[in-house]
């Protein structure tokens, strides 16, 4: 049985932790930490850890997916956000001096 777990490890001195910090506590290097996949195997008597690198992708090789937008009403931020809201995504506008939250998992779109 294998078990998959994300860990974050500090690019300068390897510091591993189970969340992504800011600033590394160990060398004071500032966001220097990546994240990692671990699988663990648990059948094994001896804990043996397989690390699963996430590669990067050219920005030029990458195909977007066309995704289904509600339109908010306001055409400059329609515009903005490419067309409307999506399903599933969360926006922070800035108004002024406080921030507004929109969540698309609204039972209304």
């Amino acid at each position: 049985m294998t078990k998959n777990k994300t860990i974050f490890v500090c690019n300068e001195c390897g510091y591993e932790t189970s969340k992504w910090l800011g600033k590394c506590p160990a060398c004071n290097s500032w966001n220097s930490f990546f994240e990692q996949k671990v699988i663990e195997n648990k059948n094994s008597n001896t804990k043996t850890k397989e690390l699963k690198h996430n590669t990067p992708q050219k920005l030029n090789s990458y195909e977007a997916k066309e995704t289904i937008r509600t339109t908010t009403g306001f055409n400059e931020l329609d515009r903005v956000l490419g067309g409307g809201l999506v399903k599933g995504s969360l926006i922070l506008l800035r108004w002024r001096a406080r921030y507004r939250k929109i969540y698309t998992n609204s039972s209304n779109l």
